[in-house]
């Protein structure tokens, strides 16, 4: 088994207790060591050697900006993982960090006994794993072996039996000459342990792909930088309008889409209700609001819905893609990246359905394989694609299909 090590900078003993706890309870992570404020954790740095950090904002001598800043003017590669607070101005600043590359945050829990930690600590376990994963592999040069947590695992199984009941529906279609399984490279599993064999289950279009009308964009563990280098590249004469959900928690998507809107050559902005669906926007989903879309005569609106989470989550990729799928058919394009779990896997597969274009991110550019590969196995994605190529194949397809 490997290990993933794991700096703590924070100025309160308190919250360098919590997240050490965290850690140590975690099965293949480990502290490599514990700072105060930005200035000790680059001391250590060289002596500790850590594969991530998780970073607070707010600290006396040097801050997580001014950490950040420093560490790229070293060169220092270590993925960061921000703590962030709830508040307006805690979201502004997180996002500043994520421009100035971070690779994520977390919201700090408010105690060791608030109802929220176990989620807090759930989501930090997720990041290190995803992110830490992808250093130590890169530093080995080789796959690395890390045990899935227990809330990790029972999505996974979850995930295992949708693939297997997708494979199973397709049977029935297999003798026709277009209807095959597809066998794929073998892949490992989220956070990469030993690989397993994979298949991509047929899917059948029930009528062929129409012109693209729509994109739907659904991403979640690595999405926020993933999304800043795909809206980055994006074709600024793109006719058609992009639905985006990243799952991101409630007070922080306004600032996300202002950040991601500040290097799009697009309008991106955080979706309010009754918003119009046109060519040049991109709408993000706002936290904890589900994101439809609804065809009108004169236009195409969305609506926030408060409707209990779907694959637990609010807003759900699965909830954008099915009323993508019910009121364009094949006249759409849906996009599913790096997350964990299988939200969004199984209406991509019934976008694709419909006679849907649907493109999924590839394993090894993904910071967590589950979604896509999910989706992949199930027979929704057409193509996997690297994600330093995903907006040249998204221009591309919306321009052929315009």
């Amino acid at each position: 088994m490997d290990i993933i090590s794991v700096l703590i900078v924070d100025d309160s003993a308190l919250m360098r207790n919590l997240v050490g706890r965290i850690i140590e309870r975690t099965p293949g992570l480990e502290i490599a060591d514990k700072a105060m404020n930005g200035e000790f954790a680059l001391a250590k740095i060289p002596f500790c050697k850590p594969d991530i950090i998780v970073l607070d904002i707010e600290m006396p001598v040097m801050n997580g900006i001014e950490f950040l800043k420093e560490r790229n003017r070293r060169g220092i590669d270590i993925p960061v993982i921000m703590l962030s607070s709830l508040a307006k101005e805690g979201s502004k600043i997180t996002m500043q960090c994520l421009e100035l590359g971070a690779s994520d945050f977390v919201t700090k829990p408010s105690g060791s006994d608030s109802p929220d930690i176990a989620s807090v600590a759930d989501r930090l376990t997720e990041l290190l794993i995803g992110y830490g994963s992808k250093y130590v592999s890169k530093k080995l040069k080789r796959p690395v072996h890390i045990p899935e947590p227990a809330f990790i695992t029972e999505q996974s199984k979850a995930s295992s039996l949708l693939s297997r009941a997708a494979s199973s529906l397709s049977k029935a279609s297999e003798q026709s000459p277009i209807s095959k399984t597809v066998p794929s490279s073998s892949v490992p599993s989220a956070f990469g342990q030993q690989p397993k064999k994979t298949e991509s289950a047929a899917v059948v279009p029930i009528r062929e792909g129409g012109k693209i009308e729509i994109i739907a964009i659904g991403v979640s563990t690595g999405g926020p930088n993933a999304l800043r280098e795909v809206f980055r590249d994006i074709d600024p004469e793109l006719e058609q309008p992009v639905l985006v959900v990243q799952h991101m928690p409630a007070g922080f998507t306004e600032e996300f889409a202002n950040s991601l809107n500040n290097i799009c050559p697009l309008e991106v902005r955080e979706a309010k209700e009754g918003d119009v669906v046109k060519k040049g926007r991109v709408l993000i989903a706002p936290g904890n609001k589900h994101l439809v879309v609804e065809r009108k005569a004169l236009a195409t609106i969305v609506h926030l819905s408060d409707a209990e989470q779907r694959n637990g989550h609010r807003p759900s990729v699965d909830v954008l893609f099915e009323s993508v799928a019910q009121q364009y058919q094949n006249r759409a394009l849906g996009v599913i990246m790096t997350g964990m779990g299988r939200d969004g896997a199984a209406q991509i597969t019934e976008l694709r359905r419909q006679g849907s274009y649907t493109l999924g991110q590839d394993e090894e550019s993904s910071i967590v394989y589950g979604m896509p590969k999910v989706a992949f196995e199930m027979g929704g994605v057409q193509k996997q694609i690297p994600l330093k190529e995903m907006a040249t194949a998204i221009n591309k397809l919306a321009r052929e299909h315009a």
